[in-house]
């Protein structure tokens, strides 16, 4: 099962990339716990989660090629 991630701002900038794929996640929880081994200072990160474009809390199951965002606090004015 292939979820594709999109990372956006500091988050791209802690994992190097702008967008990575993973292998095997059957929901949120695993995908992020996987990430957060990975990349230790993104756990400590603020950022919401979108599944196939729709915001999400709590976990959520993982469809076959899900792509999941990873959004940073916004800021602006």
């Amino acid at each position: 099962m292939k979820t594709r991630v999109l990372l956006f701002g500091q988050l791209a900038e802690i994992t190097g990339s702008k967008e990575l794929e993973m292998e095997g996640c059957a929901d949120t929880a695993a995908l992020l716990s996987i990430l957060h081994e990975q990349f230790p200072v993104l756990a400590q990160s603020k950022y919401v989660v979108a599944v196939n474009q729709e915001m999400i809390s709590g976990n959520k199951n993982l469809p076959e090629n899900s792509i999941v965002a990873l959004l940073p606090p916004f800021s602006g004015g």
